[in-house]
């Protein structure tokens, strides 16, 4: 497949990146669980580079995640695995954070992003979702330790209705995240 190539071509550009001498790279570490007997790990390079938002956004963060995903599915009928799939994605987000608010004197931030995944598999977990492409949403609370982040994440993956079926995949997130 080309574009898995292409992608994949996109995705090492990014964990190379140097075009601004002043960002910092971090890494994230997800375990999510989907509906009904869906789970996975989530690993991604985070990229957050300065000075991109206006002024008047100062107060916003963003950021740049390339990940890669693996989402195990088993279902089970008695206590025997009954059906078993596994399924391999590539995305790469876009993801803005805002001050919420304070916890025993650290940051809480809401975080949001849309952006675009590669799913190895049109087939997953009992559901058709018609096309490789994909749009990942997310919608989260960040808790800032200082050295390294926490948080717990909503995450959908539709084809936006471009094609039809399109059931979406839904997820929730927990998350470590830190700089290096």
């Amino acid at each position: 497949m080309n574009l898995l190539r292409l992608l994949a071509l996109a995705l090492l550009m990014t964990f190379t990146s140097t075009a601004f001498a002043n960002n910092k790279h971090g890494y994230a570490i997800h375990y999510i669980h989907g509906e009904g007997d869906v789970d996975g790990v989530k690993l991604a390079y985070q990229y957050h580079p300065e000075g991109l938002l206006p002024d008047s956004w100062k107060n916003f963060d963003l950021h740049f995640e390339t990940s890669i995903n693996f989402w195990n599915y088993s279902a089970t009928e008695r206590g025997v695995i009954s059906k078993h799939d596994t399924n391999f994605v590539l995305a790469l987000t876009p993801v803005f954070k805002y001050p919420l608010s304070t916890w025993y004197e650290k940051p809480l931030y809401i975080e949001l992003g849309i952006g675009l995944a590669l799913l190895d598999d049109t087939h997953f977990a009992g559901k058709n979702v018609s096309t490789h492409y994909q749009f990942e949403d997310r919608l989260g609370l960040v808790y800032d330790l200082g050295d390294a982040k926490v948080a717990v994440r909503y995450m959908h993956y539709s084809n936006a209705g471009f094609k039809s079926p399109n059931p979406g995949l839904d997820f929730i997130s927990l998350s470590y995240s830190s700089f290096f």
